[in-house]
């Protein structure tokens, strides 16, 4: 079956990706500035029983997922990159410290790329074939990198909804029309804030409130069922932080989520490799 240009296995009327941005002490550290025992401990916690936890579910279901994995948690906690390697899935680029991308000059953007892609090779074994931006934000240059260091899809940009798309460099011209450029040999794998789990329910004090759990599993459930019924070939990206998702009470959201997809019978679980292998664009 070959639908929205994604072939499908037989039988199979959508994709589902289930993605782990292993942040652990990244974002506190690069993102947000913040390095006390206090909220590197938070960072700990999805390492040592956010992971596990998470294999634990995957592993009852027979579910393959993504990890995009900062290079300094690679080499932090190269224990539980073991694991997850061992079971069957997937280590992506996600920066080297969960830097402030934008920010960067084009030459510091560059090392940093170099530096996470020798840590993967450490740790991994090999360079990875996706990237996602942490923050999911690009500079002028970040594309131009990808390009360059040979990957094969990134998964940080929101120009599509649940279909998969080459993206295009824009020129900004404020008092005249933006100009676009030749679209990409990358392919993007959308992603959305909505289908995100930091910004629903992670608390940072003085940047964010207590999130709803239930508000979220109402808004991931609602936003699975318009891309089951309305989407034909549609691409459904979580986007989900061990440290976050693995809390008890939002586990239980997940779990019954992946339940109820999978109890579908015909919605295809897949690395975003596997989704990007599939794209016919």
């Amino acid at each position: 079956m070959t639908t929205n240009n994604l072939a499908l296995p037989r039988g199979k009327r959508m994709a589902v990706a289930l993605t782990f941005d292993f942040d652990a002490h990244s974002p506190w550290m690069g993102t947000l500035g913040r390095t006390s025992p206090s909220y590197l401990s938070r960072g700990d916690f999805g390492a040592e029983q956010g992971v596990p936890r998470l294999l634990d579910l995957l592993g009852r279901h027979g579910l393959p997922a993504t990890w995009a994995t900062p290079g300094h948690d690679l080499v932090t906690f190269p224990h539980r990159i073991e694991q997850i390697i061992e079971a069957g899935h997937e280590i992506a680029a996600h920066g080297c410290y969960h830097e402030v991308v934008p920010s960067l000059s084009a030459d510091e953007e560059r090392r940093l790329m170099e530096v996470t892609l020798r840590q993967h090779e450490q740790v991994v074994g090999h360079r990875p074939r996706g990237y996602r931006s942490p923050a999911w934000d690009f500079s002028e240059t970040t594309l131009d990198l990808l390009e360059e260091f040979g990957f094969d899809w990134d998964s940080s940009l929101m120009g599509r909804e649940f279909e998969l798309y080459r993206p295009r460099r824009v020129t900004v011209n404020y008092e005249a029309a933006n100009e676009f450029g030749p679209e990409s040999p990358i392919i993007e794998i959308p992603v959305s804030w909505y289908l995100d789990d930091w910004p629903s329910v992670e608390y940072v004090a003085g940047v964010s409130a207590l999130g709803s759990h239930r508000e979220m599993e109402s808004r991931w459930h609602t936003i699975f069922d318009y891309a089951y019924e309305r989407v034909p070939g549609a691409v459904y990206v979580l986007t989900m932080h061990p440290q976050t998702i693995g809390r008890a009470h939002h586990l239980l959201v997940l779990e019954g989520l992946v339940e109820r997809m999978v109890g579908r019978g015909d919605v295809w679980f897949a690395t975003l490799s596997e989704i990007a292998d599939a794209w016919q664009g």
